[in-house]
Parts: C-alpha cells; sequence; structure tokens
C-alpha cells in the first residue's frame, strides 16, 4: 500500500486505512496519486449494453411515448371501424366483442411488460452506477476541502509565527533604543 494513501487516510479522516471501505479506499488512492474520480456513466454503462438489451431499451421508449398511445389508440379505432362498419353483413374477421383484438392486446402486453422490467432494471443499475460515482466524487471533493483547509490553516500559522517574530525583533530594537535614551547622552554631562 502506498504510504501517500496512508498519511492522507490517517490525517484527513482521523482513522487507519484498513478501517475504511472499498469505496473510500478508491478515492484516497487516486486522491493520492492525483487522479480524476468523475466519469461519464451513461458512456460506460451504453458501451457495455447488447443487442437486446438495447432493443429492449429502444421498445420500451417507444412502448412510453405518446407516438406509441396515439398510433395504437388509431389502430384499435380502425380495427373497430373496419369489423363494425366497413365489413358489417360480410365476411367480418372479428366480430363484436372482438375477441381476436383482446387476444393481440393480451399477447402485447404479454410481450411488452417484460421489455419494460427488463429496460426499468438496466435503468436502475445506471442509477446506482452513478449514485456510486456521485459518492466517490463528493467524498474526494470533502477531502480536497479538508486539505485545502488544512494548508490554509498551515499557511496562517506560519504568517503568525513571522508576524510574532517581526514584533520581538521590534520590540528587542526598541527595547534598545528606550536603553540608549534613557542611559542619555554619554560624555556630554560632563560639558
Amino acid at each position: 500500500m502506498n504510504r501517500n494513501v496512508q498519511q492522507l487516510a490517517e490525517h484527513l479522516l482521523k482513522t487507519g486505512y484498513d478501517g475504511l471501505s472499498m469505496k473510500e479506499k478508491r478515492v484516497l488512492k487516486r486522491m493520492a496519486n492525483r487522479l480524476a474520480i468523475s466519469e461519464n456513466i451513461n458512456e460506460t454503462f451504453h458501451e457495455r449494453l447488447t443487442l437486446g438489451e438495447r432493443l429492449a431499451d429502444r421498445v420500451a421508449a417507444f412502448g412510453g411515448s405518446w407516438t406509441f398511445i396515439v398510433s395504437f389508440g388509431i389502430v384499435l379505432a380502425v380495427w373497430v371501424i373496419i369489423n363494425t362498419v366497413i365489413l358489417s353483413g360480410r365476411a367480418i374477421f372479428d366480430p363484436y366483442p372482438f375477441v381476436f383484438l383482446n387476444l393481440v392486446l393480451s399477447m402485447l402486453a404479454a410481450v411488452q411488460a417484460p421489455v419494460i422490467m427488463m429496460s426499468q432494471n438496466r435503468q436502475a443499475n445506471k442509477d446506482r452506477l452513478t449514485a456510486t460515482n456521485d459518492y466517490e466524487v463528493n467524498l474526494k471533493a470533502e477531502l480536497e476541502i479538508m486539505q485545502l483547509h488544512d494548508k490554509i490553516d498551515q499557511i496562517r500559522n506560519e504568517q503568525l509565527s513571522g508576524i510574532i517574530r517581526q514584533q520581538q525583533e521590534q520590540i528587542t530594537r526598541l527595547n534598545a533604543v528606550v536603553e540608549k535614551l534613557e542611559s542619555g547622552p554619554r560624555g556630554t554631562a560632563a560639558s
């Protein structure tokens, strides 16, 4: 283990390195090595998707859109009009109460529901990755702020020490001047 990481953990978190979670260790290692934590989760996540997962996402996106609702409503209306008005008295392929239409709708729902669930599960996984990345970025930012506070405190202490040293030197000089003034000019008292 890098000694820098151990010192950083002890200094900033006031705890040993071994008591930290894997996320915290990762953040400390990247911080000690001056590496970025943040990443584009969307790119990383979408690069790993299979063809089936991408297709499921597209089906879910279309199935949950106004385009789907409007076009599906039009298809249902056309189906009903064809089977009640246009083909009335002829060879109606799905007479009222539209049993075949109910079968098609049930099959569509049976296929569409799992596809949408797969897409939602993937979105939940992506959200978990994003939350983990956000936590790590926030933790690093917090640690960086703590480091900055320490640096500012150190600079302030050094400046205060310098000011105190200068004051002590000035006091010493003033004491010397006061002593000279109090002892008076030598050799002029006899004249």
